[in-house]
């Protein structure tokens, strides 16, 4: 899949171009009103481009200066927005199991595909995730009307209708936002092998980094309806282009003054790098001078519970406001005197009894600290 859109609206412009090959998961990731949704709506037929194309393997869906915009329903797409309905006069099971039949698979055939997805999704009776999922995912909901469903049970709903059918290619809105924060994990796990299993290009939106970390081979960066940085989860958490991207990843950017291997800190600059007046951290690169930012991967910096000996050089006392599982991870979120993200294995966030409010050390050495001048 090909996109290469703008899209003018009255004070905004989206302006984007960004391939998915077919048998990968591309995922847009930015904050809210950066165009993300717009991009989807534009694929799906639902908004009209204002130049450029969509193509989907040889066929073109969009092409404004050929007169080419084809029809939602015939594009062979499978979609889930976040507000997606369903059908309220069809049960759970035959909303999922439209949608391969309008692409003509037969109904019996049809219905076996939709309960076999609501088992993937903990909503059917044979559920093998029921059983270790919480609470109402234990239910045979496969039966029960629309009307019935949680927010969360809807959502998932509509995700299986969206993957039914063999779709050309898949879009995905939000597909996490409505799930309990108690099995958004494990359904998160689940979502990324089924998509795994489709041999289509999969597109999917989402604000929350987890989810865009997890599901993606690639990530698009949107930031004011242009894409700002394309690669691979793990490069973007190595080398975030901007200030957001560094703060979804977790790297810290951090603003300072360097001379003689000393960098002392700048106040925070609202939308860029962070920072905190009076403190001066240690670097490795004794020729940096001037306005310069740092780099603190959020695996660099060490957490104790009584100050460290050894060889570090930066060690500091420090209080934790936040304390976020993310898989195979446990984000530490520490300020005052610096505002940090720092990334510890579940098991050692335990062992250290870390919650929000714990009173910890953290040990960075100098060179874990990367400088770049700082071209604001």
């Amino acid at each position: 899949m090909r996109i290469d859109a703008v899209v003018e609206r009255p004070g905004f412009t989206l302006e984007v171009s960004l391939e998915v090959p077919a048998g990968t998961t591309a995922v847009l990731l930015g904050p809210n009103g950066s165009g993300k949704s717009t991009v989807v709506a534009a694929v799906a037929g639902l908004v009209p481009l204002s130049a450029g194309t969509i193509e989907l393997g040889d066929r073109v869906l969009d092409d404004p200066a050929a007169g080419v915009r084809m029809p939602s329903e015939e594009r062979g797409l499978g979609v889930a927005f976040q507000d997606g309905l369903l059908f309220p006069h069809l049960s759970v099971v035959d909303n999922v199991a439209f949608s391969p039949v309008a692409r003509g698979m037969p109904r019996r055939e049809a219905r076996a595909e939709a309960r076999r997805l609501l088992d993937e999704l903990a909503l059917g009776a044979g559920s093998t995730a029921a059983a270790d999922l919480a609470g109402d995912l234990a239910d045979d909901l496969a039966d029960r009307r629309p009307r019935t469903l949680s927010g969360g049970q809807a959502q998932r709903a509509v995700l299986a209708r969206a993957l039914a059918g063999r779709p050309d290619a898949l879009l995905l809105d939000e597909p996490m936002s409505a799930l309990d924060a108690s099995v958004r994990p494990r359904l998160r796990r689940r979502l990324r092998g089924l998509l795994d299993g489709l041999a289509a290009p999969r597109l999917v939106i989402t604000h929350d980094p987890t989810d865009a970390f997890l599901l993606a081979d690639v990530i698009h960066v949107v930031e004011h309806g242009r894409i700002t940085q394309s690669d691979t989860p793990a490069e973007i958490r190595r080398r975030p282009a901007t200030a957001y991207a560094a703060d979804l990843a977790g790297v810290n950017l951090l603003a300072g003054d360097a001379a003689d291997g000393l960098v002392r800190l700048l106040p925070a600059r609202p939308g860029a790098a962070g920072g905190a007046a009076g403190v001066t951290l240690r670097v490795a690169d004794t020729s940096a001078a001037g306005p310069v930012l740092l780099t603190i991967g959020p695996r660099a910096a060490t957490l104790h519970r009584d100050r460290p000996s050894g060889s570090p050089r930066n060690v500091w006392q420090t209080r934790v406001v936040a304390v976020e599982p993310l898989g195979d991870v446990t984000r530490v979120v520490l300020e005052n005197p610096v505002r940090l993200n720092v990334d510890i294995t579940p098991a050692a966030a335990r062992e250290l009894e870390i919650d929000s409010g714990s009173e910890l050390w953290v040990a960075v050495k100098a060179t874990e600290i990367s400088v770049a001048p700082d071209p604001a």
